[in-house]
């Protein structure tokens, strides 16, 4: 007979395997934020964003550990150099954003099922990382046009900023047959319900929809 150490070390253990990761990347303008923002209101899908790193000082009420990791560009070098990143960029001369391996760790052994908000190279090297264990989801407008006119209604950027936004956007769209599920957000209450019949789907445990 199992000794009670040994079924609560193989519960746990059960209960770390169970926990996946949601990885999310789109084009600026595609709705990505709002659509994954709906999906963190679910608590029965036991979601948590990934805490990133970063070289930039923290803004307003930004914390440690908490919003980011906030550490210099030296050491942000020296970690890249130690192979410490899942994935990482340089979005700016000597400012790095990443994602720490031992933090997704620590989270997934949490039991958290942990959210990723990357961009779309980003989101390709997560999903080669973790497999089968990862759910990739790329979402994208209907088509360029609709997205330039989103741009544009925002109201926020320049006209040769949102010609740029375009322009990478086109590039981005040739990475969408990477991912495990491209969510076209025509209607953004459609393609709300469409993300969390994707992401329920895949969390749920084998055998069970």
């Amino acid at each position: 007979m199992p000794c009670d150490k040994c079924y609560t070390f193989n519960f746990f253990y059960s209960f770390i395997i169970m926990a996946k990761l949601i990885i999310v990347s789109a084009p600026s303008g595609s709705g990505k934020s709002t659509i994954i923002q709906s999906l963190m209101e679910h608590e029965e899908l036991r979601l948590a964003f990934s805490v990133s790193c970063t070289s930039r000082a923290p803004r307003g009420e930004e914390r440690d550990g908490v919003d980011y990791f906030f550490i210099t560009p030296e050491e942000f070098r020296e970690r890249i150099e130690r192979g410490e990143f899942l994935e990482y960029e340089e979005v700016y001369e000597n400012r790095f954003y990443g994602t720490l391996k031992a933090q997704v760790e620590r989270q997934l052994e949490d039991g958290q099922n942990v959210v990723f908000d990357v961009d779309v190279k980003g989101g390709c090297n997560l999903k080669n990382y973790f497999g089968d264990r990862a759910l990739a989801i790329f979402i994208k407008a209907p088509s360029i046009e609709e997205l330039r006119r989103r741009l544009e209604l925002r109201g926020t950027d320049a006209p040769e900023v949102i010609n740029d936004r375009v322009e990478k956007a086109a590039y981005e769209l040739t990475f969408a047959d990477r991912f495990d599920r491209v969510l076209v957000n025509d209607d953004l209450a459609t393609a709300k319900a469409e993300a969390y019949q994707m992401v329920s789907e895949f969390l749920a445990p084998d055998g069970e929809c």
